[in-house]
C-alpha cells in the first residue's frame, strides 16, 4: 500500500511504460516536483515515506534527484462550530436547531454552546460542499475557500462568507450583461426549465462594452490588477489577489464606456478563481463582438507594463502645528520647495496662517508637509 502511494508522481511521467517504472528522459525532465502542497498529517503519512523511497531509487540508480520535491507548503485546517451535548456526545447540525448566537437546541431541549474544532467526520461538524454548490455554484464555493484567509493559515468556515463572494460575482456578471435583459430573466423564473434556458441564452451584453481604445486611467487599473494577480498567484496569496480583483471591478463599475479588450483581460485573470462564470462571458463576449476564440483555457496569461504603473501625480497631506489640514495633488516628482508652496497655498490651510508667521516648515519626501506657525 505505502510503496504504491509513495512513488506514484514518478508513474504519472510516464504511466503506459511497460517496461521500467520511469523512463529516464522523461524523468530527468520533469523531476523534482515543483511544489508539493499538503496538511500536517501528510508530514509522515506520506511525505517522510515518498522522500524514504525516492532516496531508495536513488541510490539504486533510477531516478536522477536525491529530493523529490522541490518546495512544501501546509495548507491551513479549516476550523467550523462543533457540538457536544451534556454526555460529551457530538451532535450533528441536522440534530439541532441553531440560533443566530451560535448556540444549538437539541431535540431533547438540552442548549448547547459551540466549540470552535477541526472540520472533521469525527466530530459532525462537516459542511457539505454539495449543498453549498447547489446553492451558491462552484465558483463562489471555490473562490471563497481562497478568499478565506493565507493558504498556510488555519481558519474559520462562515456561510455567510459564501454570500459576499457569490455577491462579488454577481457583481462581475453585470459589468458584461445588460442589465435590462438581466431584469427579464429573473422575471421568467416561473417558465420551464427549457424556455428559461433559452431566455438565459437571450440575455445581451452591456452596451457600455464598446471595442474601443482604453483610457490611460483604465490601462493603469488593470495593469495594477494583473501586476497584483501574477505576483499573488506565485506565491500562493489567492486571497490578497481576490482583494485586487474586486478592487478592480469596483472601479470599472464607474466606467462610462468599458473597452473590450480590458474586460477581455480581466477575465483571464479571474479565470483561475471562477472558471466557470468567466468561460461563460468569455463565449459571449466573443459572440457579441463576432469573433471566435478558443476557450479561456488556451489563453495566453496576460503580462503588464510597469510604465504604465508610475504615478505622475501624488497625494500629500498637509498639517498645521501637527493637526490635519488638508490634502494636496503635486506631481510625483515635487521638490520641497513646490511642496511647500503648495501646502501654504491649499485653500483649507490658508484660515490656519492668517495673521501667523510659518517658523518652520517639515517636508517628509512623498509622505506629508508640517507647517509650524505661531
Amino acid at each position: 500500500q505505502w510503496a504504491g502511494s509513495c512513488w506514484y508522481y514518478l508513474r504519472f511521467i510516464d504511466p503506459k511504460n511497460p517496461s521500467v517504472l520511469v523512463d529516464k528522459e522523461l524523468e530527468k525532465a520533469w523531476m523534482p516536483v515543483d511544489l508539493y502542497v499538503g496538511g500536517a498529517e501528510h508530514a509522515v503519512l506520506h511525505l517522510l515515506y515518498a522522500r524514504f523511497w525516492h532516496k531508495v531509487l536513488f541510490d539504486l540508480g533510477l531516478v536522477s534527484t536525491k529530493e523529490p520535491f522541490k518546495k512544501m507548503v501546509h495548507q491551513g485546517m479549516i476550523l467550523s462550530y462543533a457540538y457536544r451535548d451534556s454526555k460529551g456526545v457530538y451532535r450533528s447540525y441536522k440534530e439541532l436547531e441553531i440560533a443566530e448566537d451560535g448556540t444549538a437546541t437539541t431535540a431533547e431541549g438540552e442548549t448547547i454552546k459551540p466549540v470552535v474544532e477541526k472540520m472533521s467526520k469525527s466530530k459532525k461538524n462537516v459542511i457539505n460542499p454539495d449543498e453549498i454548490c447547489e446553492r451558491y455554484g462552484t465558483d463562489a464555493f471555490r473562490l471563497y475557500e481562497m478568499f478565506l484567509g493565507p493558504l498556510e493559515d488555519v481558519k474559520p468556515w462562515s456561510t455567510k462568507g459564501v454570500e459576499g463572494v457569490y455577491r462579488f460575482l454577481g457583481r462581475v456578471w453585470r459589468l458584461f450583461v445588460d442589465e435590462k435583459s438581466e431584469a427579464e430573466f429573473e422575471q421568467s423564473q416561473t417558465l420551464s426549465p427549457q424556455a428559461g434556458a433559452e431566455l438565459l441564452e437571450s440575455i445581451r451584453l452591456s452596451p457600455v462594452i464598446q471595442d474601443s481604445a482604453p483610457t490611460p486611467a483604465q490601462l493603469k487599473a488593470l495593469h495594477a490588477c494583473i501586476k497584483k494577480v501574477t505576483e499573488d498567484l506565485d506565491h500562493l496569496r489567492f486571497n490578497t489577489a481576490i482583494s485586487a480583483m474586486m478592487v478592480f471591478v469596483n472601479e470599472a463599475n464607474g466606467w462610462q464606456t468599458r473597452p473590450l479588450s480590458v474586460m477581455r483581460t480581466f477575465l483571464q485573470l479571474l479565470s483561475p478563481f471562477a472558471p466557470h462564470l468567466t468561460e461563460e462571458l468569455w463565449s459571449r463576449l466573443h459572440s457579441a463582438f463576432g469573433q471566435r476564440a478558443p476557450s479561456l483555457s488556451y489563453a495566453a496569461w496576460p503580462g503588464y507594463d510597469p510604465a504604465l504603473l508610475i504615478e505622475s501625480e501624488i497625494e500629500i497631506p498637509v498639517s498645521v502645528n501637527g493637526k490635519h489640514r488638508d490634502v494636496i495633488r503635486v506631481p510625483a516628482d515635487a521638490d520641497n520647495a513646490t511642496l511647500e508652496a503648495a501646502a501654504k497655498a491649499a485653500e483649507k490651510v490658508q484660515p490656519f496662517l492668517e495673521g501667523k508667521t510659518v517658523r518652520k516648515v517639515i517636508i517628509v519626501p512623498k509622505k506629508m508637509v508640517n507647517l509650524v506657525v505661531w
